[in-house]
């Protein structure tokens, strides 16, 4: 645990994404982003990664009023950040009931559900097939 990061005065909640399950502590604070023991920056490396890691707070425009700590596993990067997201919006929305319409209206409070399909029997992939010959 972070020293300066005090869980007591801090508002929890569960994102999920695909595999990945995102544990957020949100308080008020100065903007920072810790992820499993990382700075933001240095946890993510792509550009769409952190504009979309921020955007619920761009939409409520307090991009510098909440510090998040956050332990995330499972999964890729981009489901890692989705489950974040999701994590955040709701933990935004335990803080600040106001706040609920707006990021309800962007879909950031509902679960994306969307996972990869299974295999299936006789297919080389879920849907693909081996190639057909008639000779």
């Amino acid at each position: 645990m972070d020293t300066n990061f005090n869980i007591k005065d801090s508002k929890y909640a569960t994102g999920k994404r695909k595999t990945s399950i995102a544990r957020i502590w949100l308080k008020k604070g100065t903007g920072k982003i810790i992820v499993n023991g990382k700075d933001y920056d240095n946890y993510f490396k792509r550009a769409n990664h952190k504009m979309q890691l921020l955007r619920p707070f761009e939409i409520l425009n307090q991009a510098t009023s909440y510090d998040v700590k956050c332990k995330v596993k499972g999964g890729g990067l981009t489901g890692q950040v989705g489950a974040m997201v999701h994590g955040i919006s709701k933990a935004l929305v335990m803080m600040d009931s106001e706040c609920k319409s707006t990021l309800k209206k962007e879909k950031l409070t509902t679960r994306d559900s969307r996972a990869v399909e299974r295999k299936k029997y006789g297919h080389r992939k879920a849907r693909r097939s081996f190639q057909f010959s008639k000779r």
